[in-house]
This record gives C-alpha cells, structure tokens and sequence, in this order.
C-alpha cells in the first residue's frame, strides 16, 4: 500500500498567504467578498480579514468561473446561487485531477 502524505491544513489563512496562493492583488479579493454570499473571511479585532479552508475553496470555485469558464459577475452570482453544490464538487473533481497530473510529472521527472 503506497505512503499517503497527511496534508496540513491551517484554519485560518492571512489576506497575504491567500492574495499568494491566487496571484492576486488584496483589492481584488476585498471586491469579490463583497460580490458574493459565499465568501465570509472572519475578521480579527484589527480588522485583519482570515480566511478558512472553506473560503479558500469558494474562492477557488469563484476564479474558476470567472477566469476559466468565462462567467460574468452576475453570471456567476447566478450560477453559484443555483448551483453552489454542483460548483463545489465540480472543483473538487478539478483539485483532484491537479493533484494527481503533480505526482505524475513528478514521477516522470524520477525516470
């Protein structure tokens, strides 16, 4: 049975480690918290929004739209406001994928 890497996650992500992760500016995201319900970072006493595991994945299921499918913003709000758990597991299946094309190149870069 192959070694299965037990994958850290944080519960709470800084707007810096998430502008990082997307290769965004921190306005951009600023703006699509205000554009959709989905997306609901705690804030801290500073005002310092955090971002759970939750909402990294809303937003990645918000670039996806926008940026991949070619959605506009009311396209998408539709689209997220119907069919949010369709999104939700199509993104999951698109994760997976990504994950598994990683270890093979991986692997074929071991050959």
């Amino acid at each position: 049975m192959p070694y299965k890497e037990h994958t850290i996650t944080k519960l709470y992500y800084t707007m810096g480690e998430v502008t990082a992760l997307f290769g965004v500016n921190a306005s951009q995201i600023r703006f699509y918290e205000n554009e959709f319900d989905i997306l609901q970072p705690k804030k801290n006493r500073k005002g310092n929004r955090l971002f759970t595991p939750e909402d990294i994945d809303n937003l990645k299921i918000i670039f996806s739209l926008l940026k991949e499918k070619g959605f506009t913003l009311q396209g998408a709000k539709e689209f997220l406001k119907n069919n949010k758990d369709k999104a939700s597991e199509n993104q999951k299946v698109i994760d997976s994928l990504q994950r598994l094309r990683q270890f093979l190149v991986e692997v074929k870069e071991q050959l």
